[in-house]
């Protein structure tokens, strides 16, 4: 091994914890050595410190058993550059380091200065990582990459983010070269930053690198089912799973080395611009442990080269990026040459079969005005009409796969896409329109994604882009009279009108003994997935997650139990779920896994239950937080009384029907409550009670259990005249 790396990484260690131990002292003396300390809302405590020692940091005073441990790993100091044969002193090194490193961040949320600012975002809380690390579960981000330093210029910077956003990776950053960052750079050349468009600027010093391995040290916590303290399980998890690497841009110091170390640890190369020592030889890393003197055209490339990540992307002929990070880009009205739709002007989205001869693929036309020919900030009519057929194609499936326009156009950069069917909004940036990209483009996108995603049931695609206000509004009649088809042929199906439910084991990688059971009326948890969509991806894939399950015999109607669902969901669990109730929270409720949108929690006081939605950072009347409750019920145990669940079972008629339904509810964030109001109307008149919402309490009324019953009470909600619930 080199020695100048073992020697940096050494001294970088020690002058790390060095800091800490001093600005832990300053702080106890301030501050008071019972002072609370913790990263905002995060049921992990700090979790880098947390799931590699087990110990838990909520005051000052635990600080010094943690800087204790960081200061028995370190090696002794070197008073010149040492040569080791071996990594285990630069990886002890690396481990303190991290330890020294998360105090720090920690404190400055005590002390100052705060590590959130207009531009660095400081710790992930438990929403986001709950809602952006079950994408590195499914694949649908394949790793990230932690940038420290800066590009040699901004343009550079721009170009290497890009380079990453296409091929879907997360770009984390922190530290600074000479002063200068990677964020800054991005954020001087207007890009947008942030958790939406995957490039999170953390912290401008180095040590901000911590909140990369916080999220990835959460991951193996949250879905790998590791324990708290288990870390060769933590660090296994991250080598295996997490598909992350280093990217060092300028000048490498003993801080930095120290860090990296920290990263090797976790399996996390290092690749350098700078000419430093290599370390080539493999072992705790998948591949090489430190590449260096890579130039910024082939960095990123060579970094998912010796991470050994797979990338799968589908080559566009379009002129602008395209990629998942995009999904979140915003395209504001200053900057949009061109929209259609948003109530605006008239525009739609359809997709329908017809017979193989009727469809020519490929084929891509715009019946009317192309970009060119409108003015800057027009508002134009805009039908998308694509027209498919294959052997295997359903009419059930064409509501699943129009859904999927969303994210699909919205992956090209530049571009803004809202809602579906005759309610979707689409803007068109100026500098997309720079670029090349043109209304046919919109065309090249949808038929390329749709055939390479459902190549199992959709032979042939072509595509009409409908810009003339006649064809559209033509066009758009046809639209919704197969839209009412649609709702017709969904509203019918209910649990008794089929034989069949379906499974969801998307999540079993890091809850093992969970298992969605899909049914019409009852969505998966994480609320991706509906019967239909379950079927569909069941007919795309017959070996996937999403499998038949014959219902059986009936076992009990109130309940929800069949004989065949009770079989399947023993035998997919592991043999540890005996039985599972689609309508009840009481008698075996289905388990939870960690992806649900929202949590149904017992408040025994009101003989009533709360919702609290994913989004809610605030206390909850049951004396948990959203982020606690997750981490109780999650990882596919079944707790009688707390259930996940997604926001569209909420309206369903199955909702709690064995205790009621949604009468029950006596608790629910205001948020959540109006975004549902809408969707709960045909519930509240079948309830005779329109108003009912209203006499559900929220956090604006009360936020303990006491105060909810009183407000209940006053309101004459009925859940405490009801049928005791235990």
């Amino acid at each position: 091994m080199s020695k100048i790396i073992a020697s940096g990484a050494i001294r970088g260690a020690h002058s790390i914890v060095e800091k800490a131990e001093a600005r832990l002292a300053e702080a106890k003396e301030s501050k008071g050595a019972q002072t609370a300390v913790e990263f905002p809302n995060t049921a992990y405590y700090l979790p880098v410190i947390y799931g590699l020692t087990g110990e838990k940091v909520q005051v000052l005073s635990d600080m010094d058993r943690v800087l204790e441990i960081a200061r028995d790993l370190l090696p002794e100091a070197p008073s010149k550059d040492l040569w080791l044969p071996y990594l285990g002193p630069t990886l002890d090194a690396g481990i303190a380091t991290l330890l020294a490193e998360e105090c720090i961040e920690a404190l400055r949320y005590v002390t100052g200065p705060s590590p959130v600012d207009d531009l660095w975002l400081g710790a992930a809380d438990d929403v986001i990582m709950r809602a952006r690390g079950v994408e590195f579960v499914d694949g649908s981000a394949p790793g990230f990459a932690a940038v420290v330093g800066a590009a040699p210029d901004s343009a550079t910077a721009v170009k290497l983010a890009r380079e990453m956003q296409e091929k879907g990776l997360y770009v984390f950053l922190a530290g600074n070269d000479n002063g200068v960052s990677f964020a800054e750079q991005l954020d001087s050349e207007g890009v947008q930053l942030g958790w939406d468009t995957r490039l999170v600027p953390f912290d401008k010093d180095v040590y901000g690198h911590i909140y990369s391995l916080g999220f990835a040290t959460r991951a193996a916590m949250a879905f790998g089912g590791v324990q708290p303290g288990d870390y060769e399980r933590i660090l296994r998890y991250n080598k295996n799973r997490i598909f992350a690497f280093v990217l060092a841009l300028g000048d490498v110091t003993d801080e930095w080395y120290a860090t990296a170390a920290g990263a090797i640890s976790y399996g996390f190369p290092t690749i350098a611009t700078a000419d430093i020592p290599q370390i080539l030889p493999t072992g705790v890393c998948t591949y090489e442990h430190v590449v260096s003197n890579i130039s910024c055209d082939d960095l990123v490339q060579k970094a998912i080269e010796v991470r050994g990540l797979k990338i799968k992307i589908t080559e566009i002929p379009i002129p602008v990026a395209y990629g998942p990070a995009f999904e979140g880009e915003r395209v504001r009205k200053e900057d949009t040459c061109v929209e259609a739709g948003g109530q605006r002007t008239p525009a739609f989205e359809w997709l329908r079969t017809l017979d193989a001869s009727e469809v020519q693929d490929g084929k891509i036309e715009v019946v009317g005005p192309e970009i060119d020919d409108v003015e800057f900030g027009a508002r134009i009519p805009l039908g998308i009409v694509l027209e498919v057929s294959g052997r295997k194609m359903q009419a059930d499936f064409e509501p699943v796969i129009e859904r999927q326009f969303h994210h699909l156009i919205n992956y090209a950069e530049g571009v803004l896409h809202m809602g579906q069917r005759d309610l979707n909004w689409l803007r068109i940036s100026s500098s997309a329109k720079d670029k090349g990209f043109k209304f046919a483009h919109l065309g090249e996108i949808l038929r390329a994604k749709v055939l390479d995603e459902f190549s199992a049931i959709v032979d042939k695609v072509q595509v009409t882009i409908y810009t003339e206000e006649s064809k559209v509004l033509e066009m758009r009649d046809l639209a919704r009279a197969s839209y009412a088809i649609r709702d017709k042929r969904l509203a019918g199906l209910t649990d008794e009108t089929v034989d069949v439910f379906y499974s969801c084991s998307l999540c079993q990688s890091f809850a093992p003994n969970h298992i969605c059971v899909v049914t019409p009326e009852r969505l998966g948890l994480c609320g991706a997935y509906n019967w239909l969509d379950a079927k569909a991806s069941n007919e795309l894939n017959a070996t996937g997650p999403n499998q038949p399950i014959d219902k059986g015999e009936l076992v009990d109607a109130t309940l929800g139990q069949w004989s065949g669902v009770n079989e399947f969901v023993f035998e997919k669990s592991n043999r540890s779920v005996e039985r599972m109730s689609a309508y009840s929270l009481m008698t075996d409720p289905m388990t939870s896994c960690g992806c649900f949108m929202a949590v149904i929690a017992l408040l025994p006081m009101c003989n009533g239950v709360m919702i609290v939605n994913r989004e809610h950072a605030g206390m909850t009347p049951c004396g948990m937080k959203f982020s606690t409750l997750a981490g109780t019920i999650g990882g596919g145990i079944q707790v009688p009384g707390f259930m996940g669940i997604g926001r569209g079972y909420i309206p369903s008629k199955k909702f709690l029907a064995a205790e009621g339904g949604f009468a029950r509810v006596v608790w629910m964030p205001k948020e959540l409550k109006e975004t549902m109001r809408p969707l709960l109307a045909q519930t509240l008149a079948d309830m005779g009670d329109p108003d009912f919402l209203d006499k559900i309490a929220d956090e604006t009324i009360a936020e303990t259990e006491e105060g909810v019953l009183e407000f209940i009470m006053n309101a004459g909600h009925p859940a405490p005249t009801m049928e005791s619930l235990f």
